[in-house]
């Protein structure tokens, strides 16, 4: 393939980005478990030539620190190449680099031509799948949570909040306010440069509750585009922060006392065969698939919590009155429970998860959480009663911890036969892996309250 076959298979953000010039670099990427954008890159000219490349599938075997699970299987730890083919349609500009560089999203596939079912977007496509085979298709509307921190090398320090136009710090309690935007506008004025560039459409942005915290929302749309256009943005978020001498951080509790950052992820299905919503009958009323597709997050979810906080950290963010959830009541407009109804025309009928923090893997927080909607529209699983009031002051029912909650994880076979047995078992040992590393960190708690007390 010549360096022009190559421009006539862009998208046309990335013709329109290219523009006559010369691409210099092509990057071969693809999300590793933890969601870091793992692959390689070339000069434009030696891409074109190839159809296809490869990667080690240890890759999928490696933890949060660079350690390595021992996860490989029963052939070992051989580290066998896996193949990747790219997918064009996620062609996109790279437009922070000094060259002109675009970023490919690849196909992953063992030799044979089998997707490799550890692949996190291999598991999405999966969950999907499922879907169709049934008639249905997902439509998903993620809202992405995030922090600007002042830069921090040193990991004892606290993070603190940026420094903003004013020569002040941004401050918290500030959530929707223009100006606690525009105190680091010139980052979001990168953030929407580098999105137009890339073709990646914003629906908004605001000020969240915390200290330079940012939420933004994207439209609704099909679970793995929606998914690419999350994992595009992480990078790009990070790469406007850092012009502009601060951090982008998607943990999801960076800040002592502030509130966590979520990845929401509204819900809705059409029947393919008519493009209606099967959440709502010709009537405009709510269906039974409505009221099946909340039972399966309420029964289901605690199974995934895994995925949807995969860190001990993750767990910092489920504390009363902090905008997350602490349960898994649901209700109407509510944003206390942990699974809400929007308002919303009897076509744009959806649930949304609150459950998923902005640190999981947007392809595996999607997917499990769309894995635990299919369960419930598979066994007509009936929802409990809808709650009408302050969620806060119910009962705890989600795991607090990552070791109870890949407990779970390990015991729920009925989500394993939705995700994938052989995924699920690899996920286990790299976060069983994480949490044992974590277990042998002594903290300055423990120093400054045992040291000489207990």
């Amino acid at each position: 393939m010549s360096l022009d076959d190559l421009y006539e298979k862009l998208p046309e953000a990335a013709k329109a980005y290219v523009a006559g010039r010369r691409v210099d670099e092509i990057e071969c990427v693809v999300a590793d478990l933890a969601g870091v954008a793992r692959g390689k890159a070339m000069p434009a000219s030696k891409f074109a030539k190839s159809t296809r490349f490869h990667l080690p599938d240890s890759i999928f075997y490696q933890t949060i620190t660079g350690d390595w699970a021992e996860a490989a299987g029963e052939q070992g730890f051989t580290e066998p190449d896996m193949t990747l083919t790219p997918d064009y349609t996620t062609a996109t500009a790279a437009p922070w680099t000094a060259d002109i560089t675009l970023q490919i999203i690849h196909d992953i596939s063992d030799r044979a031509g089998n997707p490799i079912p550890v692949a996190p977007r291999n598991v999405l496509k999966r969950v999907v799948d499922l879907y169709r085979h049934r008639g249905w298709k997902p439509v998903v509307a993620p809202e992405m949570e995030f922090f600007l921190v002042a830069k921090n090398t040193d990991p004892a320090k606290a993070i603190e909040p940026p420094m903003g136009r004013s020569g002040r710090r941004a401050a918290a309690r500030q959530a929707y306010s223009l100006s606690a935007v525009d105190e680091y506008g010139p980052v979001i004025d990168d953030i929407y440069d580098f999105a137009e560039a890339q073709g990646l459409e914003i629906d908004g942005i605001t000020q969240e509750g915390g200290a330079g915290q940012v939420e933004i929302n994207l439209r609704h749309g099909d679970p793995v585009k929606l998914a690419d256009e999350i994992f595009y943005f992480k990078r790009l978020i990070r790469e406007a922060a850092l012009r502009h001498d601060c951090y982008a951080t998607f943990m999801a509790k960076p800040i002592q006392d502030e509130p966590g950052s979520a990845m929401h992820v509204h819900h809705s299905v059409t029947e393919i065969a008519t493009g209606r919503n099967i959440f709502s009958d010709e009537a405009g009323e709510e269906t039974p698939a409505f009221a099946h597709f909340i039972g399966g997050l309420q029964a289901h979810l605690p199974s995934v919590i895994a995925i949807l906080a995969p860190y001990v950290n993750s767990y910092r963010r489920y504390v009363p009155d902090f905008a997350a959830p602490i349960n898994l009541e649901w209700g109407r407009d509510n944003r206390t429970t942990g699974i809400r109804v929007p308002i919303s025309d009897p076509d744009g009928r959806r649930v949304e998860n609150r459950l998923a923090g902005m640190d999981c893997n947007p392809y595996l927080g999607i997917a499990a959480s769309l894995a635990c909607g299919y369960l419930g529209l598979v066994e007509e699983r009936p929802p409990e009663a809808e709650l009408r009031g302050d969620a806060y002051s119910g009962d705890e029912n989600i795991p607090r911890g990552l070791g109870d909650a890949l407990a779970l994880f390990s015991e729920a076979e009925a989500l394993q036969g939705v995700l994938g047995e052989e995924f699920c078992r690899v996920y286990r040992i790299v976060k069983e892996t994480e949490y044992a590393e974590f277990l042998q960190v002594i903290s300055p708690w423990e120093r400054e309250h045992l040291l000489l007390n207990v």
